[in-house]
């Protein structure tokens, strides 16, 4: 199997994508908003998707979209053909997305909405956390794609605050400031060294060639 980044030469799967989308999310009694085949062959050509595949057959997809002017990103439509389920293929996809995210939009958000627990672990793995969904962009045209989900009504009648998805949020701020913490010396490790070191005594001539 190979995951790639997408470019023209998968455009001749965008239709089976596009309609295991729609049959996925009529399945499941909830929606990922519909996306048209011009809109899913613009991200395929453009290389904001990630197509799987095995043998000239298409095994998963997932593509990028980006909000707020570029200050969040959203790893959107992930889907995995019905044959080649459960092996772990969809993870593997989140992972190549993540990383094509953080290395065109570095410094943006990367966000979720999923009702799926399978989908919600992959995202905890990757640095993810559970957030309010104020925390997420207010782009009107992103909320206006869940239009298309059977659980839109709820979304509204709640005043956007909530429903029956869990957002979740990468923040690479974040991920920086962990960085800075786990590089810093261990002072129990250091005072223990320093404590181990032989005492130097110098007489009353010496001087001490360290550095004070």
């Amino acid at each position: 199997m190979e995951i790639e980044i997408s470019s023209c030469e998968h455009l001749v799967y965008v239709s089976e994508i596009q309609q295991e989308m729609y049959d996925s999310a009529q399945r499941r009694g909830t929606g990922i908003a519909k996306r048209s085949i011009e809109y899913l062959s613009k991200k395929i050509s453009e290389g904001n998707a990630v197509v799987a595949t095995e043998n000239g057959e298409w095994v998963g997809f997932c593509y990028i979209e980006t909000w707020s002017h570029g200050k969040f990103v959203a790893n959107s439509g992930l889907i995995v053909s019905p044959k080649f389920r459960n092996g772990g293929v969809a993870t593997q996809i989140k992972h190549k997305v993540f990383q094509l995210s953080r290395e065109k939009y570095p410094e943006a958000k990367v966000f979720g909405l999923t009702t799926g627990l399978a989908v919600m672990k992959i995202n905890s793995d990757l640095g993810y956390k559970p957030v309010i969904y104020s925390e997420l962009t207010q782009d009107e045209e992103f909320w206006s794609g869940c239009k298309n989900c059977v659980n839109y009504e709820i979304l509204m009648k709640k005043e956007r605050k909530n429903c029956l998805c869990t957002a979740m949020l990468f923040v690479p701020e974040n991920m920086k400031k962990n960085e800075a913490v786990n590089n810093q010396p261990d002072l129990n490790k250091v005072n223990s060294v320093v404590n181990a070191q032989p005492e130097i005594k110098y007489s009353n001539e010496q001087e001490s060639h360290l550095s004070v």
